[in-house]
């Protein structure tokens, strides 16, 4: 770019900032975001129908957009100033139609769809449709020169005032009309204050007033005015009088904005200097306001972070509530370390056990050998505790994460987005578990067959069986962290080394601590699937927010290029 001419370079710049504003999503409910939502919908309006159109068309007619207070007279102006009825005044409040832009007839290209207003179909007739532009040609027009009547700006209808601001902020000047009843309402100065923040060309009318109090009106005015920024600002005076049969006024009142208008359009420097003017004020106020989305941005980006942080908290937690749980002997409680008793026969077994190991494994062996069932009902009563167990946890993790989006207004509004009670485990998480457990089960069984491919002829793997040295070693698994307490440390705690014994003979001690291992693991892995997938019921609302990378960043060096090439070139726009 540093290659192209400055205006090159501006519009290349400005054209990027447009794509990067509408790229830009604010989805998040934070404080002042839809003032920040309405305002970058401004500036992408104000970039696509006027800056970036005038900077491919500087020598385009000069564009004045006629606004002003509800029954200000603003139609009957125009028509007035044109000299003709181009635009229908209304006689019901609120006027409901399609704004109205008169043109010299040789400046009829100037305004096709592609330049100005691009958004706006254009039509030849007058229409209802706010979304239309109606274009009429009049030699009464100078040449260089286009008027646009636009819609009230304190219209009691949204759509209108919304409209007017929007015509507004396409012009190269404006023409703003008030009157003796409206002049010092609220809703014109914020207007007019706009247009004074970003060096927008304004001329003033002080329409409708009573001719005897035009001079104490208009004197108060002209003091509001040079408080308020707009000292220089033109201010024509058209006091109250009667219509023509066409509805117009008298020319006597109207002669010197018509003088003015013709003057300002036969002279190419000074409707140069207004565009420039305009335009520039405009750019500078647009690479201004660019910062405030910037900010409101990264603040979107850092609590959809939090948010999401808050999500992988929750649920580490149940995972890791969930491992510990599995490692530290709270599966072996209650019915899993009944049914393992029953297994095993601990009464005489257990007493004997660290003195008599050998004899112990062989009454073990006596025990399980023949006893298929009652390794499965060990089994059975394995999966039920641990789906239990998972359930639980999933069930905890739901309930905190919804407890923490809803501490803070964002959270809440965002699960207002969905119909589905996040609060709860969701309903597959049931079957998810119970597939869960069976699949890990299987897997060690398929593992025991595994690792002793090379010992099911001896005795020891046949008396044990498979199913009963998965049991054995599911055992040890539930108990690598010795945390059962109380009554049940002698028999659960027991059990667990005598199942260690009983996988030792087997496999040797290295092979016992790498199968348990294994099945640790692999257990860890398929609780963070399921609970990753419980979580995804969360984060999939963040995902669908479409916040995508966080683009403050460039949006602020944008903003910053513009000024630069500004400063740079202040005479040459």
């Amino acid at each position: 770019m540093s290659g192209s001419d400055p205006a090159t370079q501006m519009l290349t710049t400005l054209v990027r900032l447009h794509e990067a504003l509408q790229g830009t999503r604010l989805p998040l409910e934070l404080p002042e975001v839809e003032q920040v939502r309405t305002l970058r919908s401004e500036i992408v309006s104000q970039l696509e129908d006027y800056v970036l159109p005038r900077l491919v068309q500087i020598d385009a007619p000069l564009l004045t957009v006629v606004g002003g207070s509800t029954g200000a007279g603003k139609s009957t102006l125009v028509n007035s100033i044109v000299g003709e009825v181009v635009t229908e005044a209304g006689v019901l409040r609120p006027t409901t139609r399609s704004p109205v832009l008169v043109h010299h007839p040789t400046d009829a290209d100037w305004f096709d769809q592609s330049r100005i207003l691009p958004d706006f179909q254009r039509t030849s007739r007058a229409s209802a449709d706010p979304g239309a532009l109606q274009l009429v040609a009049s030699d009464r027009v100078p040449e260089g020169l286009a008027i646009l009547d636009a819609p009230d700006i304190d219209s009691v209808e949204q759509q209108n005032r919304e409209l007017a601001a929007q015509l507004l902020a396409a012009a190269d000047m404006w023409l703003f009309v008030t009157s003796a009843a409206r002049y010092a309402d609220q809703v014109p100065w914020e207007f007019l204050h706009k247009a004074a923040e970003r060096s927008a060309a304004v001329a003033i009318v002080l329409d409708r007033t009573a001719p005897a109090a035009v001079p104490e009106v208009a004197s108060h005015l002209s003091r509001m005015l040079s408080a308020r920024g707009l000292r220089d600002s033109p201010l024509f005076q058209v006091p109250e009088t009667e219509l023509d049969e066409s509805g117009l006024l008298p020319i006597a009142s109207v002669e010197r904005i018509q003088e003015w208008l013709e003057a300002l359009a036969a002279d190419t420097d000074a409707r140069s200097g207004v565009v420039r003017q305009t335009l520039g004020g405009a750019i500078r106020t647009i690479a201004r306001r660019v910062y405030t989305i910037a900010d409101a941005s990264a603040e979107q980006q850092q609590a959809a972070q939090q948010l999401r942080n808050d999500v992988v908290r929750c649920y580490e937690q149940a995972g890791e509530d969930v491992d510990r749980a599995c490692a530290d002997g709270t599966l072996l409680r209650g019915e899993v370390l009944s049914r393992w008793s029953d297994f095993v026969g601990t009464g005489e077994l257990l007493k004997t056990l660290e003195s008599k190991v050998s004899w112990a494994r062989d009454r073990l062996v006596r025990a399980v050998k023949g006893q298929p069932q009652a390794a499965t009902r060990v089994s059975v009563a394995v999966e039920s505790g641990l789906q239990t167990l998972v359930l639980e946890h999933a069930e905890s993790a739901a309930e905190r994460t919804d407890k923490s989006w809803r501490s803070s207004a964002t959270g809440r509004a965002l699960l207002e987005t969905t119909s589905a009670d996040l609060s709860r485990a969701s309903r597959g998480a049931r079957p998810m578990t119970e597939r869960l457990v069976r699949d890990w089960q299987a897997d060690l069984l398929d593992l025991i067959r595994t690792e002793g491919a090379d010992k099911r002829a001896t005795a020891r793997f046949l008396a044990y069986g498979v199913n009963g040295l998965a049991v054995a070693l599911m055992v040890v698994v539930f108990a690598s962290t010795g945390g059962v307490t109380g009554a049940e440390v002698g028999i659960a705690g027991g059990s667990a080394v005598l199942g260690q014994k009983v996988l030792e003979a087997v496999f040797g001690d290295q092979a016992v601590r790498r199968l348990a291992e294994r099945a640790r693991k692999d257990l860890r892995r398929r609780v963070e699937a399921l609970l990753a997938e419980e979580r995804g019921r969360y984060t999939a609302l963040l995902d669908d927010l479409g916040l995508g990378d966080d683009p403050s960043e460039r949006l602020r060096n944008l903003a910053r290029q513009v000024d630069d090439l500004r400063y740079r070139q202040e005479d040459g726009l």
